[in-house]
């Protein structure tokens, strides 16, 4: 019971500090607004229209299959470094997760997918 009152405490220690160090910045922070100041920030541009249109699902769709294999990276580096230790078990499971993950991107490249125009 003791390890779980050590992690209350720390996470109420966390965040009294970012609760703090907000206080004391708004606190601080010199409030000078103006017009310029106040309109809409695009990378050095000129806004010219809403911000808030509509985009095409592929963008979506691309970004989330980047995102699968990029899981996959992640899962993929760790079980590589303590490979040795794990034995046939995990080396068949992580081959299971692979042949998952390969007849996702076949799923992906059939639908058109990976193309991006």
């Amino acid at each position: 019971m003791d390890n779980y009152l050590d992690v209350a405490i720390f996470g109420l220690v966390a965040a009294g500090m970012v609760v703090v160090t907000l206080w004391i910045s708004a606190l601080l922070a010199p409030r000078r607004p103006y017009a310029k100041k106040l309109s809409t920030y695009e990378c050095g541009e000129e806004p010219f229209h809403d911000a808030r249109i509509n985009f095409h699902i592929r963008y979506f769709v691309f970004a989330l299959t980047f995102f699968v294999f990029d899981m996959e990276a992640i899962f993929l580096y760790p079980w590589a470094v303590v490979f040795r230790d794990l034995g046939v078990f995990a080396f068949v499971e992580m081959i299971i997760f692979l042949v998952i993950l390969a007849v996702g991107l076949l799923y992906a490249w059939k639908k058109k997918v990976l193309q991006w125009v």
